[in-house]
């Protein structure tokens, strides 16, 4: 059981509408009716410009235009120029296909116009179901929360991850997870969002290896996006600690890859905080096994994840700077935060070692 006798918790469920299944896109233009939208700004990377282009198809007049100019980190100044567009089309909505960067574009553009938006995502990231919104200016990235950001509908088709290259699906779950690590002992934790956590993290790491072999599998397919959907739950109903605080900091400072970042530190993160965190360690244990934190680093190997921050572009110099901005703005974490055992972590992260519980 995770409730304990005599604890007190608060627990608040973010509105929102999500449709789950195969072949659930064809139910797209029902949801834009239904909110009484006429006219849709389709969002996507450039790399993804072609679903866009099948789902402005799909919405038919519906579908003021495409903007494909979304990228990872949520740049300030693509937001703004998506702003532009949005505004000079009159468009009375957004929706966002793709994975976080998509998304965290349709949610910039939602907090600053009040536009309703909808999204399908086509990886794990588990954004979507949050009221938050990571944004990089001049190098540095800023995390807030709001209502207005989370997003009216998301709908979750299984087909549209059939595509996903094995590795980024490895790396995409794997972030995911790391959202339900975090609840787990997260300052506000409780046993609902624990429970989510928990049956996230099992469906996404009994599914990971699965798709890596065979990434046709509809049945690991559906066990992903199911796991990465309840992991997206526990991101934004309670609050995180050190791995993502430095996966921003590393992400934002270097311009590093988000899911390869969360994928390499996430190990190294949870080992640092697992003397602090008894009971969520023994909780990892039923899902992962003796080390949840080693458990983690070998998912990535069998992913076929990048083996360190090096491998993904992050300088060897850039340990000490992510060790000084690490400290920079001061956040909760279950064990405080000591200068040497911080850097030996980056470190171990940036080589591509085992994690080590100091």
């Amino acid at each position: 059981m995770l409730f304990s006798p005599g604890q007190s918790f608060t627990y608040t469920a973010n509105p929102g509408r999500v449709i789950f299944g195969h072949g659930t896109i064809a139910q797209l233009p029902d949801e834009i009716e239904r909110l009484g939208l006429k006219r849709m700004l389709v969002l996507s990377t450039p790399f993804q410009r072609s679903e866009a282009e099948k789902l402005a198809q799909r919405i038919g007049d519906k579908a003021a235009d495409i903007f494909a100019g979304a990228v990872m980190h949520t740049p300030v100044n693509v937001t703004q120029d998506a702003v532009a567009v949005v505004n000079a089309l009159g468009a009375d909505g957004v929706v966002a296909i793709g994975g976080g960067s998509t998304t965290g574009l349709g949610k910039a553009i939602a907090l600053r116009t009040g536009l309703p938006q909808i999204v399908v995502p086509t990886t794990y990231a588990g954004s979507e179901m949050t009221p938050i919104l990571g944004e990089t200016s001049d190098g540095t990235k800023t995390t807030r929360s709001d209502p207005a950001i989370l997003p009216e509908v998301v709908i979750y088709d299984v087909d549209l991850t059939l595509g996903l290259p094995p590795m980024l699906s490895g790396t995409s779950g794997i972030n995911a997870i790391a959202h339900a690590v975090e609840a787990l002992y997260a300052r506000d934790r409780n046993p609902v969002i624990s429970l989510m956590a928990l049956e996230g993290i099992s469906a996404l790491s009994g599914a990971l290896p699965t798709i890596n072999h065979n990434p046709s599998d509809r049945d690991a397919r559906a066990a992903a996006l199911y796991g990465a959907w309840l992991c997206g739950i526990c991101l934004g109903a309670v609050g995180m600690a050190l791995h993502h605080k430095l996966c921003h900091v590393i992400g934002g400072t270097f311009d590093l890859p988000h899911a390869e970042t969360h994928t390499i530190i996430l190990p190294h993160a949870l080992a640092y905080n697992a003397p602090a965190i008894p009971e969520a360690w023994q909780q990892l244990q039923s899902v992962l096994g003796d080390d949840p934190a080693l458990a983690l680093h070998q998912l990535a190997r069998k992913v076929g994840a990048p083996h360190g921050l090096g491998a993904i572009g992050m300088p060897e110099e850039g340990i000490d700077e992510a060790t000084g901005r690490a400290f920079a703005n001061p956040y909760w974490n279950p064990r405080p935060l000591e200068e040497n055992p911080i850097r030996q972590l980056i470190a171990r992260a940036w080589q591509g070692a085992p994690p080590a519980k100091d």
